[in-house]
């Protein structure tokens, strides 16, 4: 009917802008790789993040990061192991023949270019220096390694790139008389952070909160009486309840046109990211936000004080609405704007969760799988798209085009439709973060199994939502793994959730005599909504 075509609408958004960040399950703060690049006698180091302390006529200043060379000495691990030394410029700034200032004792800071890094820390070695750093010409930290010709290497000395930024402020510090002294070392990140830990249960506790919302929070009296701020029908307005209800039902065929739409736009962000296509998002985030919190809220306070769902006012245009609504989007409004406002302070991150937790709560609401069929085709399309783009796209666009996008790397900004938390015991600060993806693709699965087993009248341990639930959790616990084995870097979670959740309930399903129930449940019933006009 054209009411349920009408109504699929904003959850097939919905679960567009999620399946945008469905990709890397990463931390932002991952020390660099070695991979592809040759080592050599005195050409040997593991590239190390460096942080570089300074002071400025005796004033601490901001701490900026380096990244050690694949040459020289590697700097202390301890802060208490680092000296304090004093920075002088190079002359000439390229260091690319014997220097006119006096280096003895000093760390050297030199500019790239014009020769190779070997050559700079050789002769900022010779005159004396206990220290070299290249400023780069961008604000990346580009890997120093070894020349063809260099076939043996003596360096002495370590030699850290900074970028182009700080090196700049350095240089016109010292340019105009300043005394600047630096501290250069490693600290070691934490083998386990805490946060990791609260962002599995996060993830966990929003799809098991998602899949018994409806019975144990929502109230069906309130779902089936109004839609939110739209107008009210009335009982003699022709639309059933099971009408009014916003369920998307997905299907195979639409399953697979998500994907290719997704990837589509996710190769329009990663080329033509921007600012204004970053705040369109941002934008985007604020609705849905705004409508998941004003849909929880509006749910739990109604649970709470029954006689809330009762309440009306009359409003101009839109009728009849729940008073509590008049109370809880302008409150939800202004959260989501605060939120965009002040969302590079530190504290941003508590509301980023909270809007992205009830948006996908919301979405579980709207979008439910009809059966294992359609189950099957969502999620191994998702597994496949969350592979390529994460392990697949380096090879034809340089570099990881999901992890690009998700850290907003051509813009400065970041897309928000992450789940994120600090490191909170980690020198390096950073955060952990899961795209929304990799917590509404497996939910919508979870959630399906609650319903069947409700709807089998099975047990607790004899049904599928308690396997599927741990299954998940074992899933995401695999992908930390990953990500700890390959030192942060970003890992694309649905190939592993993938098979622990609808892996999982197939072989259930097969060993207990219930896939065919599984596969086609639903397919036969007259109530189920259908795509087909």
């Amino acid at each position: 009917m054209a009411t349920h075509h009408a109504r699929r609408l904003p959850a097939a958004a919905a679960l567009l802008l999620v399946l945008l960040a469905v990709g890397a399950a990463a931390d932002d703060a991952s020390s660099d790789d070695d991979a592809g690049f040759p080592r050599s006698p005195g050409c040997s180091n593991k590239f190390q993040l460096v942080k570089v302390k300074n002071w400025v006529n005796g004033t601490e200043g901001t701490t900026v990061v380096g990244l050690s060379a694949r040459f020289g000495a590697s700097v202390p691990r301890d802060i208490h192991e680092a000296q304090k030394t004093f920075a002088v410029l190079a002359n000439p700034l390229d260091c690319c023949s014997n220097s006119t200032s006096k280096l003895t004792n000093y760390i050297a800071i030199a500019q790239r270019g014009e020769c190779a890094f070997t050559a700079k820390a050789k002769i900022a070695q010779t005159a004396g220096a206990v220290g070299l750093l290249v400023i780069n010409d961008n604000e990346e930290l580009y890997k120093m390694v070894c020349s063809d010709n260099d076939t043996s290497i003596n360096v002495t000395i370590p030699v850290v790139m900074i970028p182009q930024s700080a090196g700049k402020k350095m240089k016109g510090l010292l340019d105009h008389g300043a005394r600047v002294e630096v501290q250069l070392y490693s600290p070691n990140r934490p083998v386990v952070d805490l946060s990791a830990f609260f962002l599995w249960i996060m993830a966990i506790g929003t799809i098991v909160c998602a899949s018994l919302w409806t019975e144990f929070v929502a109230c069906e009296e309130v779902d089936e009486r109004y839609n939110q701020l739209a107008r009210k029908d009335g009982p003699n307005s022709g639309t059933s309840n099971r009408e009014d209800k916003e369920i998307f039902e997905i299907s195979a065929k639409g399953a697979i046109v998500f994907i290719i739409v997704a990837s589509v736009f996710l190769l329009l962000l990663f080329y033509f990211m921007s600012s204004w296509f970053v705040w369109l998002l941002i934008v985007l985030f604020c609705i849905g936000g705004i409508e998941g919190m004003h849909v929880c809220l509006v749910s739990l306070l109604t649970r709470i004080f029954k006689d809330c769902g009762q309440r009306t006012v009359q409003f101009p245009f839109l009728g009849e609405v729940l008073a509590l609504s008049v109370v809880t989007v302008p409150f939800c409004t202004i959260f989501a704007i605060l939120w965009a406002v002040y969302r590079h302070a530190s504290f941003a991150w508590i509301g980023q969760d909270i809007l992205g937790i009830c948006l996908m709560i919301t979405v579980l609401q709207m979008a439910h799988l009809p059966n294992i069929r359609v189950a099957s085709a969502l999620l191994s399309a998702a597994f496949v798209y969350d592979v390529f783009w994460v392990f697949i796209s380096p090879l034809i666009f340089h570099e990881s085009v999901m992890i690009a996008v998700a850290r907003g790397d051509n813009s400065g900004e970041a897309i928000p439709m992450l789940l994120r938390i600090p490191r909170f015991f980690d020198p390096w600060g950073g955060y952990d973060m899961i795209g929304f993806g990799d917590i509404i693709f497996p939910g919508l699965l979870v959630a399906f199994s609650y319903r069947f087993d409700r709807a089998s009248k099975k047990g607790f341990f004899n049904g599928y939502f308690l396997w599927l639930t741990v299954g998940y959790a074992v899933g995401l616990f695999l992908t930390y793994v990953a990500l700890f084995l390959m030192d942060g870097h970003g890992q694309p979670a649905l190939l592993y959730l993938v098979p622990c959740t609808l892996g999982l309930i197939v072989i259930l399903g097969q060993l207990r005599g219930e896939l065919h129930a599984l596969w086609n449940y639903g397919r036969n019933q007259p109530e189920i909504l259908v795509d087909e006009p």
